[in-house]
């Protein structure tokens, strides 16, 4: 059975920073294509950022480039979500995901995480 559980999530105050984690049980990100998505309240869950195993694809939101970073720890199994300068437009829930079917359905999801960019 596979798990996903995110953490790192707070208040943060606008141009601090946070690093987001995802710890996996029953999944290997070694051999799995992972994603970063959000939900903020009464909007569309977008793509965040998105690697594939390989780590030859890279994918991130425009208005996210330059400030947040995905990465695995293969040892820890963990994915994380590094975001720097966040901007009160950042605030949202936060979700980890695993094993893409599309770019927009991942096979398994983690239970979110709250971002409050907020001053």
């Amino acid at each position: 059975q596979v798990q996903l559980v995110e953490s790192g999530g707070g208040l943060v105050q606008p141009g601090g920073s946070l690093r987001l984690s995802c710890s996996a049980s029953g999944l290997n990100f070694r051999q799995s294509d992972t994603a970063w998505f959000r939900q903020a309240p009464g909007k569309e869950r977008e793509r965040v950022a998105a690697m594939s195993w390989t780590g030859e694809f890279l994918f991130y939101l425009e208005t996210v480039k330059g400030r947040f970073t995905i990465s695995t720890d293969n040892v820890e199994n963990t994915l994380y979500l590094q975001m720097n300068n966040l901007k009160p437009e950042d605030t949202a829930t936060y979700y980890c995901a695993a094993e893409p079917r599309t770019p927009r359905e991942y096979k398994y999801w983690g239970q979110g995480t709250q971002v409050t960019v907020s001053s």
